[in-house]
């Protein structure tokens, strides 16, 4: 199964969920599921900054599984984070998000 999260809740969504429990289960092919993508919302767009140790850690997993990291464009523009995020990690909206999952699509997508 082929799964996407969407990471829009405030507070401990990315600290705790994803650097907690989802990332070192991905890290030691864990997790159960293919993550095809993760779309971060609002201040979750801090976890994909060059230099944060979730994003670093999750930039590398991504990088060997080919999986999609994308923060949300006008999040990471008012972030003022847009043009230091970790690598392979890309912005855009809703639509760009489509398009970039469309050859690889999620059976479901979840959202934290």
């Amino acid at each position: 199964m082929k799964v996407a999260y969407i990471f829009s809740t405030q507070g401990h969504s990315v600290s705790y969920k994803l650097g907690k429990m989802i990332l070192p289960q991905l890290e030691n092919n864990a997790h159960g599921v293919e993550v095809v993508g993760m779309f971060f919302f609002e201040d979750n767009t801090y976890v994909l900054q060059q230099g944060n140790p979730i994003g670093e850690r999750l930039a590398a997993v991504a990088n060997a599984s080919g999986m999609l990291l994308m923060a949300c464009d006008q999040c990471a523009d008012e972030r003022e984070i847009t043009d230091g995020l970790v690598e392979g990690a890309v912005v855009g909206c809703f639509p760009n998000l489509y398009g970039a999952l469309s050859g690889n699509m999620p059976d479901q997508v979840i959202t934290l």
